[in-house]
């Protein structure tokens, strides 16, 4: 997971030293955005700058050159300080059209102050996030794809509707577990402990984007019990145990009982497969 320290540094660094020169500082300042999520570089994770690209005849042929392209992730286009990202859509999406094989799936149009992500695997039109530098350290998860192992992406472009469709998930979720045998203190007490998970992110008790992320290794049964019952369980001991994710879902994973979920009188996530 990104170092919010890092970020931060890397905020710091870009204002005292990006004039928001497109041609003398695209390189370095990608460059020390790689390295701000925990990459050694930029060129290091096999990506390239003054990638060359091949026009089509209706733009009259000859080479193009995209700022930056890291295969199969993301496709990087810089612009000076204060230019208007959206004029420059349909040049990144010329290029990521020629892009082939292998097309990264994330293109990041970027002028030195604010970043537009777009994903065009699932919406060829608009982006997915707008993203400030200066918010970087604290809402990092739009550009999440450029740490080690690229992992996905949390978009966060309208809280308001993304809150009341979460509060819509856990009502179906609750429906769903008492549907399926699950006793209704049981699936209450459950959905309360994970109203209680995602507030605790929301104001930084958890790391950010820590519980989406458990939710996304929940992909079975006995997954989503080891995985939220150690949640719960690292959740309510005092002081917490974990540093980082890794080290959280390593200490905190409860062993799995020998006669099922259901019979641990400490369990806190129904066995059913909550997804």
């Amino acid at each position: 997971m990104p170092s919010r320290e890092k970020l931060a540094e890397f905020t710091a660094w870009c204002r005292k030293n990006i004039t928001g020169d497109e041609k003398g500082q695209a390189q370095i300042f990608l460059d020390r955005l790689f390295q701000a999520f925990g990459q050694p570089g930029c060129l290091d994770v096999g990506g390239a700058t003054e990638f060359r690209l091949r026009k089509s005849t209706e733009d009259g042929g000859g080479t193009a050159f995209a700022d930056y392209v890291w295969k199969p992730v993301v496709l990087i286009e810089m612009k000076k300080r204060g230019q208007n990202l959206q004029k420059h859509y349909r040049q990144a999406f010329d290029y990521w059209t020629r892009l082939v094989p292998n097309r990264p799936r994330f293109v990041l149009l970027c002028n030195f102050d604010e970043f537009r992500v777009y994903d065009f695997d699932t919406d060829l039109d608009a982006p997915k996030d707008t993203l400030a530098l200066a918010d970087l350290p604290e809402r990092w998860g739009p550009l999440a794809f450029l740490a080690p192992g690229s992992p996905k992406p949390t978009f966060d472009n309208d809280r308001e509707v993304v809150t009341r469709q979460a509060a819509d998930c856990l009502a179906d979720c609750f429906k769903k577990l008492v549907q399926r045998g699950v006793e209704q203190p049981t699936a209450q007490r459950f959905i309360l402990q994970m109203l209680v998970a995602l507030f605790a992110e929301d104001i930084d008790l958890l790391p950010k984007y820590f519980v989406t992320q458990v939710l996304e290794d929940c992909s079975t049964p006995a997954s989503a019990y080891d995985l939220l019952g150690g949640l719960f369980d690292a959740m309510n001991t005092s002081p917490p145990v974990w540093k980082s994710r890794t080290s959280n879902l390593s200490s905190c994973a409860r062993p799995p009982p020998t006669t099922g979920p259901k019979s641990s009188p400490k369990s806190s996530a129904p066995s059913s497969n909550i997804r």
